[in-house]
C-alpha cells in the first residue's frame, strides 16, 4: 500500500523496493499508533459479539435460518451504505475527523438498542445493528490508510498486519462476553435444553441433531401460541440481555472518543488537493485493484459465514447447544489471533500475494473437511479456517492499494471497505441454503453441512487473486 508520512501525495513504491528494513512504527508515533489500532479491537467486539445473536435472534422471533442472518445483512449492509461516502467526507477533512464522526455515530446506533429492546420489534434491531456500522464504516476506513500512512511506506502492509492483529483481541472480547454473560442467560437456550431433557426418546430413535432441533423450534411455537404471557415475559428478559453488550460497547466508544478529543495526532496523509475523481478512478482500474476488492469481499462473506453459523453447525450437526459452541467460536479466535502475529512475522520474509494465495487453499481444505468429515473433526476444521484467514483483510487491503497516492488510496480505501458488504450478501444466502437443503434433505444436518461449500468456493477466487499478484508484482491494468 502506498502510504507516505509527509503530506505530499506523491506515488508510493511497493514494499520490496529497498533492501534495507525500516522500523514498523517510529517512536515519535507510537502512541498515535496505539490510539488508532484501539479502534481495531473496538469494532472486532462489535463484529464477534454481534455473530452469536444471529442464532439467538432466530430464536427468540421465531425466524427462519435466512431470516436470522438479516442480523449480518444489516450489520455488513451498514459498511457497503457509508463506506464511500465516509471516504469522501475523511478525503476533505482528516483521518481524525472521520474516526470522530464514525465514534458518534457508532454509539448512536449501540444506545438505540434500549428502545429497541423495549418495542421488541425485530426489524428495529436491524436498524441499530445498521446504523452502528455507519460508525464503523467511518472507523475502517479512516484507520486502516491512517495506520498505513504511520511510517515508511516499505513496511506499510506489515504495519497494517499488526494493527489487525488486535483485532481478534477485541473479538475475542466480544466473544467471551456472549459465552458467559448472554447465551447462558437466554430463557431460549434453557427452554431448549429442558425439552430435550423432557423427550428421551429424540435421543433412543437415533435423532440427529438437526432434527431435535426442528422438534424444538415446533415446541417454541406452541409455547408462544399457548402461553402469550409467558412468551412475551421470555421475549422481554432474552432481549434485556442482549442489549448488554451493546450499552458497554457505547460507553467504552464514549471514553475513546474522548481520548481522540483530547489528543494531538499526526497529520499524515491528508492534503487540500481537489478530487480529480476521474483521475482516480483511471488509477484504480488495475486487476491488482478491482481483484482485491472482489477477492474482500469473498474473503469477508466466508469469514463471516464461518464465525456466524458455527453455533449452528454446533447445535445442528454435533448436537451441541448454543453456549458450549460459542467456545468453539472462541477457539477459533484464539488461534485467528495467534495466527495473525505468526503470518505478520512470515510477511517479512515471503510475498503478500504468496502467502495470501496458500492461506486461501488452507482455507478451502478446511472448509471441505467441514461439509465431508465426520461432525466433531468437522466443527474442528471449521476452527482451522480461522488460522487460514488471519492475515487476509489486511493482506489483501495492503496489495489492492500498493503504489497509488495516498489521496487515491482514500478512496480506494472505500472500496475495500465497501467490499465488506460480502458479509452483508453471503450469510442470508448460506441461511436460504441451510433453509433450502432442510426442506429438500428433509434433515436440517445435511443442510447445514452442504451449506459451507460457500465458503469454500469464496476461497478458490482468493487463492487465484493471490497467485496471480504474486507473479506479477507491479501494479497490472485491468
Amino acid at each position: 500500500m502506498n502510504a507516505s508520512s509527509s503530506d505530499s501525495g506523491s506515488s508510493a513504491h511497493s514494499e520490496s523496493s529497498s533492501p534495507t528494513s525500516p522500523v514498523i512504527v517510529a517512536r515519535e508515533l507510537r502512541y498515535p499508533f496505539i490510539l488508532v489500532t484501539s479502534l481495531f479491537a473496538l469494532w472486532g467486539f462489535a463484529n464477534d459479539v454481534t455473530n452469536p445473536m444471529v442464532k439467538s435472534f432466530q430464536q427468540i422471533f421465531q425466524l427462519q435460518a435466512w431470516q436470522g442472518n438479516l442480523v449480518q445483512f444489516a450489520f455488513y449492509g451498514g459498511y457497503a451504505t457509508m463506506a464511500i461516502p465516509a471516504a469522501l467526507v475523511i478525503r476533505k477533512v482528516s483521518f481524525k475527523a472521520g474516526i470522530v464522526i464514525g465514534l458518534i455515530l457508532a454509539v448512536t446506533g449501540a444506545l438505540l438498542f434500549i428502545p429497541a429492546s423495549i418495542s421488541q420489534e425485530y426489524w428495529l434491531f436491524l436498524g441499530c445493528f445498521y446504523v452502528i456500522t455507519f460508525g464503523l464504516a467511518f472507523l475502517e476506513t479512516s484507520a486502516n490508510p491512517y495506520i498505513l500512512s504511520m511510517g515508511d511506506i516499505r513496511t506499510a502492509t506489515r504495519r497494517l498486519n499488526l494493527a489487525q492483529a488486535f483485532n481478534p483481541v477485541g473479538s475475542l472480547t466480544g466473544m467471551f462476553v456472549a459465552a458467559v454473560l448472554v447465551l447462558p442467560h437466554l430463557e431460549v437456550n434453557k427452554f431448549r435444553e429442558s425439552h430435550i431433557q423432557a423427550h428421551p426418546e429424540y435421543k433412543s430413535q437415533g435423532l440427529s441433531p438437526g432434527e431435535i432441533g426442528a422438534n424444538v423450534s415446533a415446541a417454541m411455537e406452541r409455547f408462544s401460541g399457548e402461553q402469550p404471557d409467558a412468551y412475551a415475559d421470555l421475549k422481554t428478559h432474552d432481549l434485556g440481555v442482549i442489549r448488554i453488550p451493546y450499552i458497554a460497547f457505547a460507553f467504552v466508544s464514549l471514553a475513546i472518543l474522548a481520548a481522540f478529543l483530547v489528543s494531538k495526532m499526526p497529520h499524515t496523509g491528508h492534503t487540500e488537493d481537489p478530487i480529480h475523481l476521474s483521475e482516480t478512478l483511471l488509477n484504480l482500474a488495475t486487476f491488482k485493484y478491482i481483484g482485491g476488492v472482489l477477492a474482500q469481499g469473498l474473503y469477508v462473506g466466508a469469514q463471516i459465514m464461518c464465525w456466524t453459523n458455527i453455533i449452528e453447525y454446533g447445535m445442528s450437526v454435533v448436537g451441541i447447544d448454543a453456549p458450549t459452541a460459542q467456545w468453539y467460536n472462541i477457539g477459533g479466535m484464539v488461534l485467528f489471533l495467534l495466527s495473525r502475529f505468526v503470518w505478520t512475522y512470515v510477511l517479512g520474509y515471503v510475498r503478500p500475494g504468496k502467502l495470501l494465495a496458500n492461506l486461501a487453499i488452507g482455507g478451502l481444505v478446511f472448509s471441505l473437511g467441514t461439509v465431508f468429515l465426520p461432525a466433531q473433526i468437522g466443527i474442528l476444521s471449521l476452527i482451522c479456517v480461522s488460522s487460514c484467514m488471519a492475515a487476509m483483510f489486511p493482506t489483501i487491503y495492503g496489495i489492492a492499494l500498493d503504489g497509488l497516492s495516498v489521496d487515491d488510496a482514500k478512496l480506494g480505501s472505500a472500496g475495500l471497505i465497501f467490499a465488506i458488504v460480502g458479509g452483508a450478501l453471503m450469510p442470508p444466502l448460506q441461511g436460504y441454503a441451510i433453509d433450502v437443503g432442510t426442506n429438500f434433505w428433509g434433515d436440517p444436518t445435511t443442510a447445514v453441512r452442504a451449506s459451507f461449500l460457500l465458503p469454500a468456493a469464496s476461497f478458490i477466487f482468493v487463492a487465484v487473486y493471490g497467485f496471480v499478484v504474486a507473479r506479477t508484482g507491479p501494479r497490472v491494468s485491468a
